[in-house]
């Protein structure tokens, strides 16, 4: 400690005696530079269990921890259209309802007990089944997760008491605005498609627990799998454990349904929900493209520069920096991995701006496609894309749920490696080609949650408005 604090003192009495001396700083921070980043991204061990179970592993010894996550095809795109919500309820219920050998208590009494987890989720297009351990618990664990993922037995009781909680959860929907918001923009713009698709106590009511066992059966087979799994264990290891759990389990061949792809012809609306809110909720969006799309990276910088960019985004910079109309605004495309995705813009404001921001927001993207973006934007946004990208792989279980997921939705093996070269590719010219070519201010859906009466301006000065009642369900 006292040689700590003489070096401290030393170097405080050099830098004083310094900046009595007038010296000036060596570097000023604002022109400094610095070579270009290079970094490896991390490569994750993948194999294959013979009954066709991928699986990627990256071992991390530093704590004694284990996280897997099973990806499994399905999704919600897939339900009949008089069963809406059935993909939901079979991925609640599979964990819930306890499995083979465990009732309910007892499989939530034991994990609770071993601090381990086993949790199960269904996206549009993607099921999930996830487990995370310590490396001591970790057989015992993985023998849960793996009744879980193949013999979950779907206790009548919980099955009926997560009906009623998604009955209960549409009841309360029109309580959030933004989540109607949010509702009614997917609902026009995927019209007639699945991806538009919403639950009802009708379609809710219609599924039962054999439902359930069916929708489970006809997806949840090992070579519809794929593994990520991090941590405290090596390959060897895993391997052995995986295929004495799983590798009784046969493959079944699965045949995805055909969905259909969404109408492209983009027409604009104004859509309105009344609600006696202080604060107005915008939308505004159209459809967008797939992650095949030729121009991805150069609508990635545009996105970027347009609404991702935090502060230095336009639409930040102008709506909420300097004319102080909203906490929050952005806009981003969604890039669709198996049908189109969308582009939205999205910003909360109080009932007397409602008009002006959103004219500032169209303005914005209407000027994205007239001009070039100037050179120091587009050096700041593709510098701050390709050097944030490092921060997406600072876990091991972020970088085999990376590699598990580009291989699962299809993308290229080197997708990750091509990246940063691809972004920094990306010109002026290119920004403003696609910005032309796939913004579309004038086709754009609006979507307004609000009391017009307190509005600055009405609606309609953005196009013929049409009101929307939103579904209500009071019932118990």
């Amino acid at each position: 400690m006292k040689l700590f604090t003489a070096i401290l003192l030393l170097t405080v009495s050099f830098l004083g005696a310094t900046v009595c001396a007038g010296s000036p700083l060596a570097t000023n921070p604002r022109t400094m530079t610095f070579p270009p980043m290079t970094y490896d991204i991390p490569k994750a061990e993948r194999f294959v269990l013979a009954n066709g179970m991928i699986v990627y592993l990256m071992s991390d010894r530093e704590l004694p921890l284990i996280n897997v996550t099973a990806y499994v095809g399905t999704g919600g795109i897939y339900e009949a259209a008089e069963k809406v919500g059935l993909a939901g309820l079979t991925a609640a219920v599979m964990r819930s309802g306890g499995i083979e050998g465990s009732t309910p208590e007892q499989l939530d009494t034991e994990l609770e007990f071993m601090a381990s987890s086993v949790e199960s989720s269904m996206g549009a297009d993607l099921g999930n089944v996830g487990m995370a351990t310590l490396g001591k618990n970790f057989d015992r664990t993985l023998g849960l997760f793996a009744g879980v993922v193949m013999n979950p037995a779907f206790n009548q009781a919980r099955f009926e008491l997560a009906v009623k909680q998604s009955l209960e959860a549409l009841r309360r929907q029109n309580d959030d605005p933004k989540g109607v918001a949010d509702r009614e923009l997917r609902k026009a713009i995927y019209a007639g498609n699945p991806l538009g698709r919403f639950p009802t106590p009708a379609t809710v009511k219609g599924i039962s627990r054999d439902d359930l066992l069916a929708f489970h059966k006809k997806y949840y087979h090992p070579n519809n799998i794929i593994l990520a799994v991090s941590g405290d264990i090596g390959r060897q290891e895993l391997e052995e454990k995986l295929n004495l759990l799983f590798g009784q389990w046969k493959k079944v061949e699965v045949q995805l349904p055909k969905v259909p792809w969404p109408e492209m012809t983009m027409k604009p609306e104004m859509l309105f929900v009344k609600k006696e809110i202080d604060q107005s909720v915008i939308r505004m969006g159209h459809m967008g493209i797939t992650k095949e799309n030729p121009d991805l990276y150069a609508i990635r910088v545009m996105d970027f520069i347009l609404g991702g960019n935090g502060f230095n985004s336009r639409l930040m910079s102008e709506i909420r920096t300097k004319e102080g109309l909203a906490y929050n605004v952005v806009s981003y495309f969604d890039v669709g991995r198996r049908l189109p995705g969308i582009f939205l813009a999205e910003t909360e404001t109080k009932s007397g701006s409602t008009a002006k921001a959103m004219g500032l927001m169209l303005q914005l993207m209407t000027g994205m496609t007239q001009e070039s973006v100037a050179e120091q934007e587009l050096t700041l946004a593709k510098e701050s894309m390709i050097n944030s990208f490092v921060f997406g792989f600072t876990k091991t279980e972020m970088i085999v749920n990376q590699r598990a997921r580009l291989e699962y939705y299809g993308y290229p093996l080197d997708y990750l490696e091509k990246y940063r070269n691809n972004i920094a590719l990306v010109t002026r010219e290119d920004v403003l080609r696609v910005a032309r070519e796939y913004l579309h201010p004038d086709k754009l859906i609006k979507v307004v949650v609000g009391n017009d009466t307190k509005f600055d301006k009405p609606l309609a000065t953005f196009g013929p408005v049409r009101s929307v009642t939103p579904e209500s369900w009071n019932e118990r």
